[in-house]
C-alpha cells in the first residue's frame, strides 16, 4: 500500500515539474523573438548579400574574394593593426591604474574612479571626435597653446586615432581587470614575501600568471571593441587612414564605387568571423580566469 501510494502521489509531481518547465519556456519566447529579430534577420541578409554575385543574380564567392583584394585588404588589414596597438596600450596603462584603484585606501576615489571609468567607457562617436578636435585638432585650443604642430603632432593620423581610442580603452579596461585584481588573495602576498620574495618577483612569479587569463581577455575585449568603432574614426579621419568599417560605409552609400553593396555586405561577413574568432578566445578565458579567482 505504501509504495502504491508513493507511485500515485508521484504522479501529479511529475505533472507539475514539467508544467513549470513549459511556462519557463514560455517566458523565455520573447527574448528568443527579439534575438531572431535583432541579429537573426541581419545576419541574414549579410549572408545572403554576401554570397549574391549582382552581375548574375545566383550565388558565389565573387564578393568574399573581391573583400580580400586592393584596397578592402588594406582597409582590414588597417583595422587589425590599429586596433591592436590601441588594445595593447590600452591594457598596459590600465592594469597600473587598476591596481592602484584597487589598493586604494579611499573608498570614494575608488567608487568615483570607476564611476567615471563606466562613462567614459561608453563616450564615443562624434561627440568624442569633436572633443578631441577642438582641443588637440590643427586649431585646437591645446595645440596652439604648446605649439603642438611645430613638435611634428597630427590628431588626424594613425597615431592621433590611436590616442582617441585610448580615451574610452582605458577607462574600459580598468572596469574589465578590477574584479580581477580584486580577486587575488592577499594571502598570497604575505606568503611570498615570508618566504622572501620582492613585490617584483611576486608579481611575476604569482600575481600575472593568475591574472593572465584576465589579462588576455581584456586585451581581446579592448581589440573587438576597437575593430567594430566607426563613427570617431568617420568623423576624426574620414577616408585618410584605411579601416574596414569606412570601406564599408563608403561601399554601401557608393561614396566611391557604385553597385558595391554585396562587396560591403561581404566585408561585413569578414567583421563578423573576426569577432566570432575574438569570442571564440575570451570566453574560454574568461571562464578560466572565474575558476581561478572565484
Amino acid at each position: 500500500m505504501t509504495a502504491t501510494a508513493v507511485r500515485v502521489d508521484s504522479a501529479p509531481t511529475v505533472a507539475v515539474k514539467r508544467r513549470r518547465r513549459s511556462l519557463g519556456w514560455l517566458a523565455v519566447v520573447p527574448l528568443l523573438a527579439f534575438t531572431a529579430v535583432a541579429f537573426g534577420l541581419p545576419a541574414w541578409a549579410i549572408l545572403d548579400g554576401a554570397f549574391t554575385v549582382k552581375t548574375t543574380g545566383g550565388f558565389g564567392t565573387a564578393n568574399l574574394t573581391a573583400s580580400l583584394q586592393g584596397a578592402y585588404l588594406t582597409a582590414l588589414l588597417g583595422s587589425v593593426k590599429l586596433s591592436a596597438v590601441s588594445a595593447v596600450l590600452a591594457a598596459l596603462f590600465g592594469l597600473p591604474l587598476a591596481q592602484a584603484v584597487v589598493t586604494s585606501r579611499h573608498r570614494a576615489l575608488r567608487e568615483a574612479v570607476l564611476t567615471a571609468s563606466g562613462v567614459l567607457a561608453n563616450f564615443g562617436g562624434v561627440p568624442l571626435a569633436f572633443a578631441f578636435v577642438a582641443t588637440l585638432g590643427n586649431a585646437g585650443v591645446l595645440t596652439r597653446h604648446l605649439g603642438l604642430t611645430d613638435k611634428g603632432w597630427d590628431l588626424y593620423s594613425f597615431w592621433g586615432l590611436v590616442i582617441v581610442y585610448l580615451y574610452f580603452l582605458i577607462p574600459l579596461m580598468v572596469l574589465t581587470i578590477t574584479p580581477a585584481l580584486e580577486g587575488l588573495r592577499v594571502q598570497w602576498r604575505e606568503a611570498a614575501q615570508n618566504n622572501g620574495a620582492t613585490t617584483t618577483q611576486y608579481w611575476r612569479h604569482v600575481a600575472l600568471p593568475v591574472l593572465a587569463p584576465s589579462l588576455l581577455g581584456g586585451l581581446v575585449l579592448l581589440f573587438g571593441t576597437a575593430f567594430a568603432a566607426y563613427a570617431t574614426a568617420a568623423a576624426i579621419v574620414g577616408s585618410s587612414i584605411p579601416l574596414i568599417t569606412l570601406q564599408i560605409a563608403d561601399a554601401l552609400s557608393g561614396n566611391v564605387l557604385v553597385g558595391q553593396e554585396n562587396v560591403a555586405l561581404a566585408l561585413s561577413l569578414d567583421m563578423v568571423l573576426i569577432a566570432g574568432l575574438v569570442m571564440a578566445v575570451y570566453l574560454p578565458l574568461q571562464r578560466r580566469s572565474a575558476r581561478w579567482l572565484a
